[in-house]
């Protein structure tokens, strides 16, 4: 019998998870008030926000994977663009190879918030005041702060008070870190919220006061109060010097949330979809392509075979996403070739028996210079060790730094199924806009100062985020909404959950509860980039004869701390009406509830 630490939960009525146990029974909360999926997962974000500071923001970042029922279905992108002053010649000339991990020089044109009012304007029933009325509840009056909120501002206390006035205001007040299961309050975000809700009621209707709401967020006061900390704030970074952001009112004025075809495969019975170029779910897609034709099923799976399998898939795919992703807008990204059967092919055959060392994208006409560029970056190496609030706080590396994003996925009775993981924002990594009590993001840390790449910096562009919510289809009419929080290792988790799920059988709880493994044997996506050849995390409870064989095939294999990667949830909605979820137990804080 397969090991489980909770049920799958089954019902017909309604089916939330997330990655905090208040924001999914904020999102039942609004099912049950007659809202949709769509109602239900931005009032968890809105959520999200307040009692997940640490890992995401208002001002963050969040792309989501939505299905209408009965429709195909649609990416909603709200990763927001390098503002006009973001050039590379600008960053040069502050003294930077790389732009920092944290500090103002790091931030992007914030999209989670506009991306939401666009979902909700679209296919939202619920009032704006309904949505947004839980978040505000627990800023203004407090929630049980978790553990690693605490300790994340502990860790960052002393430096507030010395380089962040605006965010030792919010998150020490008094002058003292704030302790682990104390009420904690955000007064100025709940304010935040409130004068946006009045702003937007002043209009008559729920789509006139959405689209209220987004003029204010883009060009009324949210906009001004963040263009006028910019123009004089000048303050300490990630790279260990006061700089200047560039971001202005003007950059937020002119971008817009937007739709856009998602990218797919099949596998076996299901349509997989992704995010586009701009963000790396096409690394999951490439991997499924590359393994279409392996007995999987027939793999043990928590076994070696299976596990160096996927690990070496995942390596190849990755070092395809970093020669060759990037905006599609700005960028000739080749995106038809990296999911073609001929290409999953070539690399299939390049896997043999034991651990790649080597850097292996795969060779597509026309773009050497990016391969040559690639290597390059390789072979360079990173250039500075983390800063300050430096990189996503993600599970990687936890002797270093706990936590990571937010995930949520919603199905309701309607079958209009959600999947979107918010980001950025985070409390350690940028300062506190006054005025709005919560900071900016830092995604721009993505792009590479380096000419002529599709990730290179540069005005307008979107950054190739590691965000990177799954929807998937089955030929059955069967629907599957599934994510996890953790940058670059998102991808890597989710599929193998979900080939678990697919090939093994396994019910949701028990593909997310099944031990779980990645691999950072990647140039990494965040402050300072680094790659670790060879590298392969498991977790302890896979079998010692399988971590034995995996370092004989020479893996270099770092064995985590007990239940402590990855942080799944998946929903799904059948074709007979039974709804599904789980969530993982990992971290003891994200729930599923249904009915």
């Amino acid at each position: 019998m397969t090991f489980t630490t909770r049920p799958e939960l089954t019902g017909t009525f309604g089916m939330v998870a997330s990655t905090h146990w208040i924001a999914s029974a904020v999102g039942m909360k609004l099912l049950e008030a007659g809202g949709s999926a769509f109602d239900a997962a931005a009032g968890m974000g809105f959520t999200l926000n307040v009692v997940e500071p640490h890992l995401n923001g208002p001002l963050g970042d969040m792309p989501a994977l939505i299905r209408v029922a009965g429709e195909a279905p649609t990416a909603l992108c709200g990763q927001g663009v390098a503002p006009a002053g973001a050039t590379v010649s600008h960053y040069r000339d502050q003294g930077l190879e790389m732009i920092p991990g944290s500090g103002l020089l790091a931030t992007v044109v914030p999209g989670a918030f506009d991306a939401w009012m666009l979902m909700l304007r679209d296919h939202g029933r619920l009032p704006l005041r309904a949505v947004l009325e839980p978040a505000i509840h627990y800023a203004r009056h407090g929630h049980p702060l978790l553990p690693r909120v605490a300790a994340t501002i502990a860790a960052q206390a002393a430096f507030f008070a010395q380089e962040w006035p605006s965010s030792a205001a919010v998150w020490t007040p008094g002058g003292r870190a704030p302790q682990p299961g104390a009420l904690f309050r955000n007064p100025a975000l709940a304010d935040f919220w409130s004068r946006l809700l009045q702003t937007a009621e002043t209009e008559t209707g729920r789509v006139a006061q959405i689209e209220a709401a987004r003029r204010a967020f883009s060009s009324g006061f949210v906009a001004e109060a963040i263009d006028r900390f910019l123009a004089d704030a000048c303050l300490m970074d990630g790279a260990g010097a006061r700089r200047k952001g560039v971001l202005t009112g003007h950059d937020m004025a002119t971008w817009r949330a937007s739709y856009e075809p998602p990218v797919s495969v099949s596998h076996h019975g299901w349509d997989v979809f992704k995010c586009g170029a701009w963000s790396q779910g096409p690394v999951l897609l490439q991997c499924l392509q590359m393994l279409r034709n392996d007995p999987i099923a027939e793999m043990d799976p928590v076994g070696p075979e299976f596990v160096h399998l996927a690990t070496e898939a995942l390596k190849r795919a990755f070092a395809d996403r970093d020669t060759y992703l990037g905006d599609p807008l700005h960028a000739d990204v080749p995106l038809d070739r990296l999911l073609s059967e001929a290409h999953a092919d070539a690399h299939r055959a390049d896997i043999g028996e034991t651990a790649s060392l080597n850097d292996r994208p795969g060779v597509i006409a026309g773009f050497e210079g990016q391969v040559a560029a690639y290597h390059a970056r390789i072979a360079r190496g990173a250039v500075a060790s983390a800063g300050v609030g430096g990189g996503e706080p993600t599970m990687a590396h936890l002797a270093n730094r706990k936590g990571d994003t937010v995930h949520i996925d919603v199905v309701d009775r309607w079958g209009n199924m959600v999947s979107a993981t918010p980001s950025g924002g985070w409390l350690q990594s940028n300062p506190v806009v006054p005025d709005l009590g919560v900071p900016l993001n830092t995604r721009a840390q993505m792009f590479w100062l380096d000419e002529g790449l599709p990730t290179t910096l540069a005005p307008g562009r979107r950054p190739r985020t590691t965000l990177s919510p799954s929807l998937a289809v089955h030929t059955d009419g069967d629907a599957l909404a599934f994510g996890t929080p953790g940058g670059d290792q998102q991808d890597q988790w989710q599929l193998v959950f979900f080939l678990r799920h697919v090939h093994h059988g396994l019910n949701l709880q028990e593909a997310i509860d099944a031990p779980l493994f990645h691999t950072a044997h990647l140039q990494g996506s965040f402050y300072p980039r680094d790659l670790r050849p060879g590298h392969l995390m498991v977790e302890p409870h896979f079998p010692k004869s399988t971590r034995d064989a995996l370092r004989a095939q020479g893996h270099g294999l770092e064995v985590a701390e007990p239940w402590t990667v990855g942080r799944l949830s998946a929903a799904r909605h059948q074709s007979d009406g039974v709804m599904r979820a789980a969530a993982t137990p990992r971290l003891m804080q994200a729930y599923a509830i249904g009915r």
